[in-house]
């Protein structure tokens, strides 16, 4: 098994035996005397449970716990091993009712278990196939300068006064015209939380404030502010561009774990393309254009 899923399917690999003590399945704990070697990983094929004679090994259950903290994006902790435990066992005895029923035969679980089957085995090969793309450092550094070069921009560091009318932001424009300070006016007339600090919104990107702010801002000298008043969503505002600079790009070693991902799907994406190209596909555009069943509208009954 492939490295990867072996750490993933070994999250919490030593689940002990008392981690899982609760009021509805009841596991006994292991003898203090043996506390030492508890320690140790058991084995996957080692008996977690058996339910109605039948044996699960430790192996199964590390694989759905692992899924099951994936999922929920719960922390490893003895409540949460518990609660998985004992949802283990509820699949286990609904999954032999099941079985009872005759469900087992059931032509729509052949196909899931095919499919489940076919995805695990693709996402298998695609891991493996990941794990042997080692992108050099001149690779790497390439694709770095390639983005610090489009990332060219401005920085902008501004204030601005929020007001709910339209006709008390130009008479906050005429105040700035008349000689009062920016700050002051803010102060006293600003709704936004910035208000209290001179209207200060720091240094940003303009692409982090809304559309409307963003085009006026890019379109500002630093030292002016806005001589008609810029509606968003939150309401009126009057902008005062203090300064701009140029953006610091991040280092390579900050963004080289993320270029060495985009450099493996790249080289996923042609590998699967080369197996495309090799495979012989004879598809049946019929059935392929064919409304899927679920979609399928019901069939009126038959006249009596």
């Amino acid at each position: 098994m492939n490295k990867r899923l072996l750490h993933i399917a070994c999250l919490s690999a030593l689940l002990t035996t008392q981690v899982f003590a609760a009021e509805e399945v009841k596991v006994p704990a292991a003898p203090a005397q043996e506390a030492a070697a508890a320690q140790a990983e058991p084995p996957s094929d080692t008996t977690i449970a058996t339910v109605n004679g039948q044996q699960f090994s430790l192996g199964l259950f590390r694989l759905f716990y692992a899924e099951r903290l994936r999922a929920s994006k719960a922390e490893n902790t003895p409540e949460f091993q518990n609660l998985a435990f004992n949802e283990f066992v509820n699949i286990i005895v609904t999954a032999q009712d099941a079985k009872a029923r005759g469900l087992e035969n059931n032509p729509e679980l052949g196909y899931a278990l095919e499919l489940q089957k076919m995805q695990l085995l693709s996402r298998l090969v695609l891991e493996q196939t990941a794990s042997t793309i080692h992108p050099s450092d001149a690779e790497i550094k390439k694709i770095y300068d390639e983005q610090v070069a489009k990332m060219d921009r401005l920085e902008y560091k501004a204030r601005h006064i929020l007001v709910k009318e339209e006709d008390e932001a130009k008479k906050v424009i005429k105040d700035l015209d008349g000689g009062k300070k920016f700050e002051e006016l803010a102060k006293a007339h600003s709704d936004g939380p910035t208000g209290k600090n001179g209207g200060a919104l720091g240094w940003f990107d303009a692409n982090q404030m809304v559309p409307a702010f963003s085009e006026v801002i890019v379109t500002m000298k630093p030292g002016a502010y806005t001589k008609t008043p810029v509606q968003t969503q939150f309401g009126w505002h009057v902008i005062l561009l203090e300064e701009t600079r140029k953006m610091e790009p991040p280092t390579l070693e900050s963004v080289k774990p993320e270029i060495v991902a985009a450099l493996q799907r790249e080289g996923l994406t042609k590998y699967i393309g080369e197996l495309q190209e090799k495979a012989k596909v004879d598809l049946n555009p019929e059935l392929i254009k064919q409304t899927p069943v679920e979609a399928q509208p019901e069939a009126e009954p038959k006249a009596k």
